[in-house]
C-alpha cells in the first residue's frame, strides 16, 4: 500500500518534469549541417567561415559534416530522411536542383523533400586554365579546340555540377567539342588542370579564387552578370558569348526536412539572417568570390528556389547535358 502512495505521489512529478522538457524552447543541444562538398572545397570552407556567427545568434553551435558523393544526392537523400525537428539540416544549392532535373528517377526531390531556411551566399563559376599555360582568352582555348576537333577536354566535380554545365554551355554556345572529365570532387579540378590531364574548368568561385590568387591558375571568365570588382579586366562569359544563359551562379543555403514547423523555421531564419548582416562575413565571402544572399524569409527563399528550378532547367536544354 505504502508502495502505491509512493508511485501516486511520483507520478505527477514526472510527468511535469516531462513536460518540461517537452516544451523547452529550441535549440537546447547543436544543430548539424550535412555539408555535400569534400572538405577543404569552396562551399566547405564558406560554410565553416560563416557557422560561429550563427552561434553568437542562435546560442547553439552549428556542426558541419561533410557527406560526399553523387553531386550532392547523398547528403540530400540522408537530410530529408531525419526527422523534421530542426537539428540536421542540408547546406541545399542549385546543384541538388539540377541532379533532380537530369536524373528525375532518384528518391528525393529537392522541392518537395525539403523547407527552405535561408540563403546564404551566390558565387559564379570561373573558367580557369593553368598560369603557365598558353591560353589568355576565353577566345584562345576556343580557336584551339576548334583547331583540334576532339582533343580538348574539361574537368569538373562530376556530372551535374555548376562547373559540368558552365564548361557544356561554353561548348554549346561557342560550337567547338570538348569531352568533360567528371572528377571526385571539385576540390580536384585545380591538381587536374596543373597536371596537365584537362584543358580548362569552371570551379565555383570559392575554389578557383584561391588558386587564382596563389598563382597556380589563370582566370579567363566569370559567369556572373557583372565582373568582379577584385578581377575587373576578367569579362564575364556573356560579354563573350552574348547570350543570357551564359550568367550562371551557383548558391548555397540552408534547408531543413519538409514539414518543419513553422516556429523552427523562423527561428533558424532569424538567426542566420541576422549572423549574415555582420561587415566580417561579406567580407569573408567576398575574399573568395562569394557574395552575401539573405531571403528575406523562409517563404521567399522557397520562391527562389522554385524559379531557380526553371532557370536550370532551360541551360540543361541547351547545354545538351544528360547523367550518362
Amino acid at each position: 500500500m505504502q508502495r502505491r502512495q509512493l508511485l501516486a505521489a511520483a507520478l505527477p512529478m514526472a510527468l511535469a518534469a516531462h513536460g518540461v522538457r517537452a516544451s523547452e524552447p529550441y535549440p537546447n543541444r547543436p544543430v548539424r549541417v550535412i555539408v555535400p562538398y569534400a572538405a577543404g572545397g569552396g562551399p566547405d570552407v564558406l560554410l565553416r567561415q560563416f557557422m560561429p556567427r550563427v552561434r553568437d545568434t542562435l546560442g547553439q553551435s552549428l556542426v558541419a559534416e561533410n557527406k560526399v558523393g553523387a553531386a550532392g544526392v547523398l547528403a540530400a537523400q540522408y537530410v530529408a530522411q531525419q526527422a523534421a525537428d530542426g537539428y540536421t539540416l542540408l547546406m541545399g544549392s542549385n546543384t541538388h536542383l539540377i541532379q533532380k532535373l537530369l536524373q528525375p528517377a532518384i528518391n528525393v526531390d529537392p522541392v518537395a523533400d525539403f523547407a527552405p531556411i535561408c540563403n546564404m551566399a551566390a558565387s559564379p563559376t570561373v573558367m580557369v586554365v593553368r598560369a603557365d599555360g598558353p591560353y589568355r582568352s576565353v577566345q584562345d582555348v576556343i580557336a584551339a579546340a576548334k583547331a583540334s576537333p576532339g582533343d580538348f577536354n574539361y574537368g569538373s566535380g562530376g556530372i551535374g555540377t555548376s562547373a559540368h554545365l558552365a564548361a557544356a554551355t561554353l561548348v554549346s554556345l561557342a560550337g567547338f567539342k570538348a569531352t568533360h572529365i567528371p572528377l571526385r570532387g571539385s576540390v580536384e579540378i585545380t591538381a587536374s588542370l596543373l597536371r596537365g590531364d584537362v584543358h580548362f574548368a569552371f570551379p565555383v568561385a570559392g575554389t578557383g579564387v584561391p588558386q587564382v590568387k596563389g598563382g597556380k591558375l589563370r582566370m579567363l571568365a566569370v559567369t556572373s552578370s557583372r565582373r568582379l570588382p577584385e578581377f575587373p579586366d576578367v569579362p564575364t562569359l556573356q560579354e563573350v558569348l552574348g547570350n543570357e544563359l551564359a550568367v550562371q551562379e551557383s548558391w548555397f543555403g540552408f534547408w531543413a526536412p519538409a514539414k518543419t514547423s513553422a516556429e523552427v523555421m523562423t527561428t533558424l531564419h532569424r538567426a542566420i539572417a541576422s549572423a549574415l548582416k555582420d561587415p566580417q562575413v561579406a567580407a569573408q565571402f567576398g575574399a573568395s568570390g562569394n557574395s552575401v544572399i539573405t531571403s528575406a524569409s523562409p517563404e521567399a527563399f522557397a520562391a527562389f528556389v522554385r524559379s531557380e528550378n526553371g532557370k536550370w532547367a532551360d541551360i540543361i536544354k541547351l547545354a545538351g547535358v544528360t547523367a550518362s
